[in-house]
């Protein structure tokens, strides 16, 4: 009881964003709008039940394997390609987590969230699916890639396949920057 006494809503942050981790995967046909175990007494699905929009920021990590780099800007975190999702989260309908079989995909990636899934005894949760409506992308240093929005085509565009075949910082194939690089992104 001496620490349910601690917790209590700041007054003065009405409107302020607030950034937590969450997990994600991609369990449904559209890869593109990750699937969210949404826990309801967690901040960020509170908001977006009075109508907050949610962003999900991600970066890219080399692989510890990667071959060791005299650049020192190589494997920099401001080198590292990252990207901010901007969306809403909707409830996916039960027929589709069941036909998609979310839960086993869900566990296949998180298998220590099987305590917090939907029917749990300790948190009201659900399956939603953030719809991307916007990305931000930071592809590492600006002279040499892209730094902007994608249009939300190019976004939910992308294969698998395009997925599987691209390489980044640190990977097997991954081709150090060029220039040729950088007029092709700046196409989009």
């Amino acid at each position: 009881d001496e620490f349910s006494t601690l917790s209590h809503p700041a007054s003065d942050l009405g409107g302020a964003p607030i950034g937590l981790m969450d997990y994600y995967a991609s369990c449904s046909p559209q890869t593109y709008n990750p699937t969210i175990l949404a826990i309801s007494i967690a901040t960020t699905f509170r908001n977006t039940r009075a109508g907050s929009n949610v962003t999900l920021s991600l970066r890219w990590h080399p692989p510890v394997t990667a071959p060791p780099s005299n650049d020192y800007y190589t494997y920099s975190p401001a080198n590292m390609p990252r990207f901010s999702l901007v969306g809403y989260i909707e409830p996916i309908p039960t027929s589709e987590v069941l036909f998609n079989d979310v839960k086993a995909c869900w566990l296949d990636r998180h298998p220590d969230a099987e305590a917090w899934l939907p029917g749990n005894k300790i948190h009201q949760s659900w399956w939603g699916r953030l719809v991307v409506r916007e990305v931000y992308w930071i592809g590492g240093f600006g002279d040499r890639a892209y730094i902007g929005w994608l249009p939300e085509g190019e976004w939910s565009g992308v294969s698998e396949d395009e997925v599987a075949k691209a390489r980044l910082v640190g990977e097997d194939g991954y081709e150090k920057y060029t220039g040729s690089i950088e007029q092709k992104v700046l196409q989009l």
